[in-house]
Formats: structure tokens, sequence, C-alpha cells
């Protein structure tokens, strides 16, 4: 049997670049020997006597055992360990096989899991996590859809590409209707990390329904409020706002770029008013973030260097924060060491006027503006801002 729906994940989250969306790469496996067990799995695998069973996770340096395993000769077994936090973790049925799982496991969970060791990938039973009932009703859809694409793929080099293409997204529907379904649902349920590939775009946004985009950065938003702080919360930002980036780009944002720049007037930390307009004569980047925003604060080294390699370059920065908290703008400014003097924020998050004027749906977000006004780029952050500078002022 072949790993399918783990396969298919990992495939969406190496597109999606960064690994991150693991467990930290510090979960060693000797370290976690000797901490206290936080989680169990137990259950039986019928037809499977004898077989190891084991949990691994997945990090930047590979896979980590993090806990075995043997069932019995019923099938029964029971998986005891530690995790450090809400994450992807496989299950692996016998040692060196192909035959696993994903699960979102989280510290605390205690998961009963069912199955034979013929739908062991296809169909396991799972229950008693938040998560447990979108695995066990996915499972088979996935499976189902996988199957039917392994035959399509037969037909290449017989059909057109064109209609390979309308025959890939025919069957893809169910799948894309259970995942936005549920997302919609219950936006913050932590299995939303394996439904929400199924809703990035995997052959450009051609035929991506845009309504995609609102569940994603409803999921992000739902992240952020129940697992705050934790590596997979920053990591599902980060990836919704690349994605946002990205259609951004690709729909030109509704026709902005190319158009002058809405008007931004606003107060600074002193209380005195900074406009938009009084930047005019240099490139301008626009950097809406805010200080609970975990990938801007990420992001925010990569700016600074490149404000400090072209300040003198006719070039600037203006900082839009979307924070509530006067305090904590002004302390996340010092602690970045935003050293540029055009910091502005009317302190309304996402209430601003200049969210709808912008057409803002998650941040960071990036308008690169020129010496008259009008918007250059939208969505430009690490290499890709750091491509565009260079190629506007070292002419």
């Amino acid at each position: 049997m072949k790993q399918y729906i783990f396969g298919f994940l990992l495939l969406i989250l190496s597109a999606c670049g960064q690994g991150e969306l693991t467990v930290e790469d510090n979960a060693e496996e000797d370290e976690a020997q000797n901490l206290e067990d936080n989680f169990t799995i137990s259950g039986v695998i019928e037809n499977a006597g004898g077989q190891g069973l084991y949990l691994e996770a997945m990090t930047q340096n590979g896979v980590v055992n993090v806990a075995s395993t043997q069932l019995d000769g019923n099938g029964k077994f029971k998986l005891v360990g530690n995790i450090p936090a809400l994450g992807i973790y496989q299950l692996r049925l016998g040692e060196a096989s192909d035959e696993l799982i994903a699960l979102t496991l989280m510290p605390e969970d205690n998961i009963t899991l069912k199955a034979t060791k013929d739908n062991f990938v296809y169909a396991p039973q799972l229950s008693g996590g938040t998560w447990t009932q979108y695995m066990t009703e996915y499972t088979p859809i996935f499976a189902k859809f996988h199957d039917e694409q392994e035959a399509l793929q037969q037909l290449k080099g017989k059909i057109t590409d064109e209609e390979m293409q309308k025959r890939f997204v025919k069957l893809k529907k169910p799948v894309d209707a259970f995942c936005a379904t549920r997302i919609e649902k219950d936006p913050g349920n932590p299995y939303n990390i394996v439904l929400s590939s199924a809703l990035t775009p995997q052959m450009g946004f051609e035929d991506w329904d845009p309504k995609n985009m609102d569940l994603l950065n409803a999921m992000a938003a739902a992240f952020e409020q129940k697992y705050p702080g934790e590596k997979m919360t920053e990591a599902v930002v980060q990836q919704t706002a690349q994605v946002q980036s990205m259609y951004d780009q690709f729909t030109g944002n509704s026709g902005l770029i190319g158009k002058t720049a809405p008007e931004i007037a606003l107060p600074k930390p002193d209380g005195s008013v900074l406009k938009l307009s009084s930047l005019r004569g240099k490139y301008v980047l626009i950097d809406f973030w805010a200080s609970w925003c975990g990938p801007c604060r990420k992001e925010n080294p990569n700016v600074i260097k490149e404000y400090k390699k072209y300040k003198n370059k006719n070039f600037t920065i203006l900082s839009v924060s979307l924070d509530e908290n006067k305090t904590a703008w002004i302390e996340a400014i010092a602690q970045d060491g935003l050293i540029w003097p055009n910091h502005v924020s009317d302190l309304s998050r996402f209430d601003s006027p200049l969210v709808e004027a912008y057409q803002i749906s998650g941040i960071p977000h990036t308008v690169l503006v020129d010496p008259k006004g009008k918007i250059v780029e939208i969505g430009l952050r690490g290499a890709s801002l750091e491509q565009k500078l260079k190629e506007l002022l070292t002419k």
C-alpha cells in the first residue's frame, strides 16, 4: 500500500516552502524518552498481530521517532509518548514500510484507533480527539480521489493536457467540497492543517475558487486565537500570507497596480499626522504589520536589511500598524529595531479604512509605491522584495 494522504500532504507542504508545519527541530528522540508521557494512542489493527507501530515526527533534520510499540497477537496496542506541541505526525505500521497515516496530534490527546491491516491507510476509524472525526471522514474520500487520479495519469499522452486538467478538477471536487465545508464550520480544528492543503492552489489560480482565500484567512485567524505563540500557528499564518500575496499578484489586486496609492494620513506615535503623499519623490514600501502578527515580526529583519541598503538611494518605508494597543505597537517598533521614522496607526486593527482601500485580507502585506505615487508591486517579501528593489534602485 502507498502513503496516500501523507504523501499528498508532504507535496503541498514542500511546495509552500519552509517545512514549518511540523514539530520543532529540537524534538530529539533521546530527549523525548526522558519526558513525561502526554498522549496515548490505543486500539486494534486486525490481521496485523506482531507488527511494529511507530509514531514519527517530521523535522528539518529528517524523521524523528517519537514512540513505538508492538501489536499483540490480536492486533491490540497502546502507544504512549511525549510531544512538544500541536503538529503533524506520521503513524507507521511496520518498520520501513510505506503504510502510514498523518495525525494532527496534540498534547493530552487520548486517541482510539480501529482498523484492519488492509484498510489502515484507506479508512482508519479514529475517536477521542477534537480532530479525529474529520480525519475519519476525510481519509476514504481522499483515498478514492487518489486512486482515480492514478487512473487518470495512465491517460497521459492519450488525451490533451487541457482535457487532463479538466478531468483532474472534476475528480478533485469532492475533496475540495469536503475540506471547504469543514474549515468553514470549524476554522480552528487542528485537522484543518491537512484539509487546507486541498484548498491551496496547486496548478495556478486559473481554476481556483477565490472563496478558498477567505477560508484560509479564517483558519489562520482561528489558529492565532486558539493556539497563540505555537510554531504551528506561525506556519499556518505565514503560509496563508504567502498564498494571499501570490493571489494578489495574480489578480493585480483588483487593478491597484499602476494606480495612485490611496492616501494614508494617520498619527505617528507622538500624535503628529504623517501623510503618504508627503513622501513623494521616493520609492516607498508601505508595510502593513502589527505587533501581534508573528509572520510580520519574522519578516522585519528582511525589511530592515533592505532599508539599510537603500535608505540613501531614494527609498524609504512607511510602516502602517494594524494594532489596537498603542503600548504594544511602540514597544514592538523598539524591540524589532525598525529604525525608519515613518510609523503610523489609527489603532483600529482590521476596522481601519485602509484595509478596504488597499484590499488587505491578511498581514504582512506590502505595497511598493514609485516616486510619483503609483503602485508598482504588491506582496513583496523576502527574496522577492530584495530582487525588486535591486532592479529599481541599482541602475
